[in-house]
């Protein structure tokens, strides 16, 4: 038992939805340091402000780039950016711009016929068996390639390379799968007697068994998911799922260099990959088959407030577009591509992207495709990733810089994820990519409390992926209550508003890691966004003459 301890243990610090041992008040990421003595936001100090301003907001579209947002959430539902120039279910494209009743948005990984995209390979395997035949075995000669081919090539290799199942993989794979059935065992034992298939720990902790074998099941699962963490509100079947779903994920890690994805794409999507032009495809479908992820996104984007507040008249007018480009995998370029598109000719002015890769084989579409938007004024907020990458030598795509086009634009803010005292003991994750030429400003992304698929259900996520919508949140604030600001203009105030310790040397254990570092070395404005003193700032700056996002 004490193996399968650890290893669940191990199994914890990768899935995201895990959290830690201490349970979290809701919504920490709002709080304020001076008043509550919490590194939040200060989202309600940031209303009083805006109360104290006698403003009023104008309508502001936040596009949700995910995997999905959940259309009949009642608390999503009614900011649910709306085309008005389309007639629902009509069947027709009454705006006639190539997307037929996109109503809320647009699936890119939807058919025409109705069916949607769920799992995909990463992308990593995809290009090593695209260009397999090609350079495996073959005397390639460099010097030959002109730079496309090379950097092709270097993909290539490098996929190659990270493919390789080693013997420490294979049994780690092993023993998580029989960690995972450990766990189902001693669920279906309990369940015999609680005659509840979904039990959440608090149910379990009060539950007084009959049988001595029940009993001693119910201690060995107690004893288990507080080695993992879990939070007491996690229900035994979302437990399962979590684990299965990763042990599958190493199941598809350990045959991906023999056996090639399957051509999912062509058989649902059938749109001519290789062509961006082809780019009429997909459906209306913006919740798809797992809208976890996204709907919590879209939840932290909203901000919905605390009853108690009395500001919901002080909210900005946001509404928020889903666009579907990420399945459970690896997204597709063409897709974010054609999604960033998609936003900024429908009137996004935020988008928000909480996904990313390390491999990115038609990087130009999509570099391309974020300096549209710059051109446009749009302001793009990305998550920096939960690899504890530092990404001044590793590279997560979608990126500020483009070796293609040998610039860098700045209508991107990259976030890294920031914890709390009491979750972790520290400031700091021991998930979040970080590296100041990259990464621009921290934000709450340990156990946040959002909204989750179902009428009216909420829970726990962590990543950069909810760092970053809190931070899309604050940027809707400013552009909502000061549209005359830029997409530039905006990025400058949240980044000089941020909160910084006062010893700007302070040091901040990185848990799990046995090592500290700086707010400064983890991103470039070395501190936590501030949404009361984004306010501040954004209620005397004096906007730019050219509103257009620039490249540098």
């Amino acid at each position: 038992m004490n193996r399968i301890l650890l290893v669940l243990f191990f199994i914890c610090i990768h899935l995201i939805s895990f959290g830690q041992a201490i349970s979290p008040s809701q919504n920490w990421h709002w709080k304020d340091y001076t008043q509550d003595n919490v590194h939040g936001i200060s989202l309600f100090q940031a209303y009083q402000k805006l109360a104290s301003f006698s403003k009023k907001p104008t309508s502001i579209i936040v596009a949700v780039m995910d995997g999905g947002v959940d259309t009949n959430n009642i608390e999503i539902k009614p900011v649910l950016w709306v085309n008005k120039k389309e007639i629902v279910g009509n069947g027709i494209d009454d705006d006639r711009n190539g997307y037929v009743d996109d109503i809320h948005g647009w699936n890119f990984l939807g058919g025409k016929d109705g069916r949607n995209i769920d799992k995909a390979a990463d992308e990593k395997s995809r290009v090593y068996h695209k260009f397999k035949n090609r350079y495996e075995g073959k005397q390639i000669d460099e010097s030959k390639m002109n730079p496309a081919e090379k950097k092709q090539y270097e993909n290539w290799k490098q996929a190659a390379n990270e493919i390789e199942f080693s013997d420490d993989d294979a049994a780690n794979l092993r023993y998580i799968s029989m960690a995972t059935n450990a766990v189902q065992k001693l669920g279906n034992t309990i369940i015999k007697e609680l005659l509840d298939s979904n039990f959440s720990l608090e149910q379990l902790k009060s539950f007084q068994p009959i049988g001595r074998n029940t009993l001693e099941a119910k201690m060995a699962y107690l004893r288990t998911v507080k080695m993992l963490g879990i939070e007491p509100e996690t229900p035994y079947l979302e437990i399962i799922k979590d684990l299965k779903d990763y042990v599958e994920g190493k199941e598809k890690s350990a045959t991906a260099k023999t056996k090639p994805p399957t051509a999912i794409r062509a058989d649902i999507i059938k749109d001519d990959y290789e062509d961006l032009a082809d780019r009429f495809y997909g459906n209306n479908d913006i919740t798809g088959p797992n809208a976890r992820h996204g709907t919590h996104v879209a939840g932290l984007v909203a901000s919905i407030p605390e009853t108690t507040w009395n500001v919901k008249s002080l909210y900005p007018n946001i509404t928020i577009m889903g666009v579907r480009v990420v399945p459970d995998g690896d997204e597709y370029d063409k897709d974010v591509a054609l999604g960033i598109k998609y936003a900024v000719d429908n009137g996004a002015k935020i988008i928000n992207m909480s996904f990313g890769k390390s491999f990115s084989p038609e990087q130009i579409w999509v570099d391309n495709a974020i300096r549209y938007a710059a051109s446009k004024d749009v302001l793009i907020i990305h998550a920096a990733g939960n690899e504890y990458y530092d990404l001044e030598t590793k590279a997560v795509y979608p990126n500020p810089y483009s070796s293609y086009l040998n610039d860098t634009t700045n209508n991107i803010i990259t976030v890294a994820a920031s914890s709390e005292e009491f979750i972790n003991n520290s400031l700091l994750t021991d998930f979040s990519n970080f590296g100041p030429s990259i990464v621009d400003v921290l934000s709450p992304g340990n156990k946040i409390y959002s909204t989750l698929p179902g009428e009216n259900n909420h829970g726990y996520l962590q990543g950069t992926s909810m760092a970053a919508p809190i931070v899309s949140h604050i940027a809707a604030m400013i552009r909502s209550y000061y549209p005359n600001l830029s997409a530039i203009d905006v990025k400058k105030i949240i980044m000089q508003s941020v909160w910084k310790p006062s010893n700007p040397n302070a040091e901040f254990v990185v848990p799990q890691k046995e090592e500290s570092k700086k707010l400064t070395e983890i991103a470039s404005a070395g501190g936590i966004v501030n949404a009361a003193n984004a306010i501040q700032i954004a209620n005397k700056y004096i906007p730019s003459k050219n509103i257009k996002s620039k490249t540098k």
